[in-house]
């Protein structure tokens, strides 16, 4: 049986936050090759209506590239073509390369169905797919609509709209475009040229596509962060890392403060953790990767992130909002940010120190600190 390699928290940041890339100033460059670049390095980029601040997407890629601009994105998505969007654990910016890995999920929602879209009737697929063949277009092109009782609160009342969605889940369409949170729908094999689909990726490779992505942009790794809400993957993607240890390709990691959670991590990740660069400063989306498996975040970080958007105001401690900052490689605080469009300003509404930044002695220098980000931050919310 191989020896566990034993990892300080201290040490387990250092290599999570090179993995993220979040230790160096510009470690993607600059312009939409940027934007690709970060993508297909971090695997998918989370999508989110809430637009308190700037919509997730384009925080979460501002984050890693301090020159981004939001038609960076679109010239990648619908130009480039070498982003797309489907879903992992949410919706989400995905690499085209890594199109075939999604093959086998659409062709199962075309032969089944989706557990949120039972209500959709043929007719209505027809009627939209018959619409695209004429040319791409939005739910706003479709005026004809007999509006239904939703079926959940995030459902639409537009049968139409739900027909587009089970079409995208299916791989019959995808997003060609976006303007703000209107989705521009195309058929797929238009959209990318192809005369016919990429063949489907296999379950094995599936599994081994799965835990290559999270040993790029997690550095090390457990069963669950690997097959974050996908715990169907995980029988087969378990016995690719045990088939892994015993050729030494990854070694089991003994992290500190995870009990008898296992964790693996490649040879080459444990040899030299990277050093990070002095004065980085990160205002942190909610649903960025650092912070959307809350758990590991909190293993790591000693950091318990609060998503309170659907808490009650009087339940709340951090704020409707609050995003985590990241001051070299630890959270301080936790910031309630709204931007004023109006007014063309960001709005503070609450500070929280945590962590570190619950040490009077070193509050002053983790504040001044913050403040500098926050006006790049407010330049970035504001600008076109």
């Amino acid at each position: 049986m191989q020896k566990s390699h034993p990892l300080t928290k201290a040490e387990a940041r250092r290599i999570w936050l090179h993995a993220q890339r979040l230790d160096a100033r510009e470690p993607f460059g600059a312009g939409a090759q940027a934007t690709a670049d970060a993508v297909a390095h971090l695997g998918y980029v989370q999508i989110d209506t809430i637009n308190v601040i700037e919509r997730c997407h384009h925080h979460i890629l501002w984050t890693r590239i301090p020159n981004y601009r939001r038609a960076d994105l679109r010239q990648a998505q619908s130009v480039d073509k070498s982003v797309f969007e489907y879903w992992t654990h949410a919706l989400s910016y995905v690499p085209t390369k890594d199109v075939r890995f999604f093959i086998p999920a659409m062709r199962e929602y075309r032969r089944a169905g989706h557990k949120w879209l039972k209500t959709v009737k043929p007719e209505d697929t027809r009627k939209v797919m018959r619409l695209l063949r004429r040319g791409a277009l939005t739910i706003r092109d479709i005026e004809d609509d007999v509006l239904t009782e939703k079926e959940h609160l995030w459902a639409s009342r537009k049968p139409s709209k739900r027909a587009l969605q089970l079409a995208f889940y299916a791989g019959l369409v995808t997003i060609s475009e976006r303007n703000g949170m209107l989705k521009t729908y195309e058929l797929m094999q238009r959209h990318f040229g192809w005369d016919k689909p990429p063949k489907g990726a296999s379950a094995a490779e599936t599994a081994g596509y799965l835990l290559d992505r999270a040993l790029r942009a997690q550095g090390f790794v457990s069963l669950d962060s690997i097959c974050h809400q996908d715990a169907p993957s995980k029988p087969r993607v378990r016995r690719l890392i045990e088939a892994r240890v015993r050729r030494r390709e990854l070694v089991p990691v003994a992290l500190e403060g995870a009990g008898k959670q296992e964790h693996w991590a490649a040879p080459a990740t444990l040899a030299a953790p990277a050093e990070a660069e002095n004065g980085l400063v990160h205002i942190l989306s909610p649903f960025d990767p650092l912070i959307i498996q809350r758990k590991r975040t909190a293993l790591i970080f000693d950091y318990e992130h609060r998503f309170e958007a659907y808490v009650p105001k009087e339940k709340r401690l951090f704020g409707y909002f609050a995003l985590p900052v990241l001051v070299g490689e630890e959270i301080v605080a936790a910031l309630d940010l709204k931007t004023d469009r109006v007014n063309r300003k960001l709005r503070l509404q609450k500070w929280n120190w945590v962590g570190a930044g619950g040490r009077r002695g070193a509050r002053s220098g983790f504040k001044r600190a913050i403040e500098e980000e926050l006006h790049r931050f407010e330049q970035f919310q504001v600008s076109e």
